[in-house]
């Protein structure tokens, strides 16, 4: 069945102001449902979580409900799921919490494809702890991150491999499962930055062979809330600094002061909405959201191909990378531009797109672009259309025209 791309845009009303979305991979626009599950829920009486009155017990389910439909998401069980407000923030705690446990001698792995929140939280907590850093790099003409060199980075000392599922940059999907596989046979632990790869695709935790998953709602349709996965049994064994007087239990302990119920609302709502993408999909919430995944990913891949072929045939244009398996999201200059030039030309046009390093701080600097401006990233999502991707690149040859180069 041909993806119902018209059903799928009217479940987002800010789509109605006319503007073209590429910029998916800095946050998505909110499902209708979503704006209606924060609006009833801050509407309705909810006290602190407690089992002693009726609003207290709201709250407590509002919780449940979103580590149980981020779990189906995901592929986990919900009380491995810990709720936070972003990405970073997560990271965070778990770097500060594994990081006490490093000694001299240690050694953690990082990337140079990944998000800024997948690497300095571990190399500064490795500082922490006088533990070694070591980089896998990034293929500059290709853009892979070349799964061989883990043979080499991880050894007997490495107790971290931080490695994203999909890079926000240039889309690169590294082969994570083979990844973590050689860090597995040492012992070391594998925690994957799913905040890109997420929205684009089914995914489960334990087919990527993650220890740890981050996540963020905002970029899957829903509210800025996070979330970080895990077995349950991987968190009891982790003490994090808290409050005295907070729960000590899993996966509590994880998460600092009172959460947005609302919002976890909202998060619950995001999840539901993508099992609805096949509208033809049977079988429980996770059978559903894999299915409706799965067709959002066609349709987003068939207009990657579109969008990529358009940008071959442009000579003032360069994209960057061409990795085998990537994510719809695709960086790219224009000769005689730079990146912020393009983007507020774009954005005069109406059309939404981020330019700069958008904190793939170590792609950049390894690629010799972050000093001159980054590039300028449009980024698909299931929202997106045909019609779409041919102004975009209709619209870029006008940018193009001041430099005096046209497309082919």
């Amino acid at each position: 069945m041909a993806f119902d791309i018209a059903r799928t845009r009217a479940a987002y009303p800010a789509l109605t102001e006319g503007f073209v979305h590429f910029d998916g991979a800095g946050g998505t626009q909110t499902a209708a449902g979503v704006i209606d599950a924060v609006t009833d829920a801050m509407r309705a009486a909810v006290g602190n979580r407690n089992a002693a009155f009726t609003p207290g017990r709201r709250s407590l389910e509002l919780v449940a409900q979103a580590r149980s439909a981020v779990a189906d998401l995901l592929g986990a069980q919900p009380d491995g799921v810990v709720l936070g407000p972003s990405a970073t923030a997560l990271t965070y705690t778990l770097a500060r919490t594994l990081g006490a446990t490093w000694r001299p001698g240690d050694e953690v792995v990082v990337s140079r494809l990944d998000h800024d929140a997948n690497v300095r939280p571990w190399v500064q907590a490795a500082e922490a702890a006088g533990a070694t850093v070591r980089w896998a790099e990034v293929d500059r003409d290709t853009g892979e991150l070349p799964t061989g060199q883990y043979a080499d980075l991880v050894g007997e000392r490495t107790r971290l491999v931080a490695v994203t599922a999909g890079s926000n940059a240039i889309g690169t999907v590294p082969d994570v499962p083979a990844i973590a596989k050689i860090a597995h046979s040492v012992g070391a632990l594998v925690c994957v930055d799913g905040v890109h790869s997420v929205p684009h695709g089914p995914t489960d935790l334990a087919s990527l062979g993650a220890d740890v998953l981050v996540t963020s709602a905002y970029k899957w349709s829903g509210p800025h809330l996070a979330a970080m996965v895990a077995e349950p049994d991987r968190w009891a064994g982790l003490r994090p600094a808290k409050l005295v007087p907070s729960s000590d239990a899993v996966p509590d302990r994880f998460e600092y002061g009172t959460p947005s119920f609302p919002l976890l609302a909202g998060v619950t709502a995001a999840v539901n909405h993508l099992a609805t993408l096949d509208p033809t999909a049977t079988g429980d919430r996770r059978a559903r959201l894999r299915a409706g995944l799965a067709a959002a990913q066609a349709h987003e891949e068939a207009l990657l191909d579109r969008l990529l072929s358009g940008l071959a045939e442009r000579p003032a244009v360069t994209v960057y990378g061409s990795p085998a398996r990537r994510c719809p999201t695709v960086s790219f200059r224009v000769a005689g531009r730079s990146p912020l030039e393009v983007q507020r030309a774009l954005g005069d046009a109406g059309f939404c797109l981020s330019s700069g390093d958008y904190y793939a701080y170590e792609y950049f600097r390894t690629m010799g672009l972050r000093d001159s401006g980054g590039a300028v990233r449009a980024s698909i999502y299931h929202y997106n259309t045909v019609e779409e991707v041919d102004r975009l690149l209709a619209e870029l040859d006008v940018v193009a025209a001041a430099t005096g180069t046209m497309a082919r």
